[in-house]
């Protein structure tokens, strides 16, 4: 009955909603059920290494699905094209918990290269550039698996956007003008691709945090999806409504940031 008292279960359903707005909004999000700690000082713990892990795939993803997807687009049916077309349907098929076990087993246990917990070896003096090597080496694997599937759906959107692009008349145009295939392509045709794929950028950045819960898991990295996992096994409420809020406000400022970039690229958008 205490219980019931404390965490106000005897109000009605409204007045239970608005009383936990009102906490949330104050910056009460409850106290974790496991450690008596309040839940925004777990997740702020946890939050910096999640943003590095996904930040470092996105990056990545960025890095290598543009150049990817525009190439195999401006090279149709060529054999760069199925190629990549081939790679990317296994990197979207293949599940990510298997890769990153597949690479452990390759890059730690058989070749001995990288190290496969956490994000730092203990041992290992952090100061000078010895620290910093040692934080790229172990984040290579956790960062390849995370931005394998974004990569590889990405580039695909990019080759069907790009296509779509390159076909319609004003490209023809500024072909026609003698204009260099390099201006063509990125002066012209990407940008007027560009639209369709934000909203697809839009989706991935929420799609990395959420896809961290098995990359932290596998590599033991103490991040908030590793958070998730845990308070899932320990049925503590508090902290997983605190990390799925957290998500559900990423997906939705990832589309708020999606809408402002759309009236970047296209002045005739409008939101009067």
């Amino acid at each position: 009955e205490r219980l019931r008292n404390r965490y106000g279960l005897d109000d009605p359903l409204p007045v239970q909603y608005l009383n936990w707005a009102g906490d949330l909004v104050r910056g009460d999000w409850g106290i974790s059920f496991n450690t008596g700690r309040p839940v925004l000082a777990l997740i702020g713990e946890r939050l910096p290494t999640t943003l590095l892990l996904t930040g470092l795939a996105f990056g990545l993803t960025l890095l290598l699905a543009f150049p990817i997807g525009i190439l195999a687009a401006t090279r149709r049916y060529s054999v760069f094209d199925y190629l990549s077309t081939g790679v990317a349907f296994f990197g979207i098929a293949v599940p990510s918990f298997w890769l990153a076990l597949m690479l452990l087993y390759v890059f730690t246990y058989t070749l001995g290269w990288l190290p496969s917990v956490g994000l730092t070896d203990p041992r290992q003096d952090h100061a000078g550039w010895a620290g910093v090597w040692d934080r790229i080496r172990h984040l290579l694997m956790p960062v390849t698996v995370l931005a394998l599937a974004s990569t590889a759906g990405l580039t695909r959107y990019v080759r069907a956007a790009m296509l779509d692009a390159v076909g319609q008349d004003f490209v023809r145009t500024a072909r026609s003008k003698g204009l260099r295939e390099r201006a063509v392509v990125v002066g012209h045709a990407l940008k007027n691709a560009a639209i369709p794929i934000v909203t697809v950028l839009a989706l991935e950045i929420p799609d990395l945090f959420i896809g961290a819960v098995i990359t932290e898991s596998v590599f033991a990295i103490s991040g908030m999806g590793r958070l998730f996992v845990e308070s899932a096994n320990l049925r503590d409420y508090p902290v997983l409504m605190g990390v799925l809020m957290l998500a559900s406000l990423l997906v939705i400022a990832s589309n708020l940031i999606a809408d402002v970039v759309y009236g970047l690229l296209d002045p005739r958008i409008s939101y009067k």
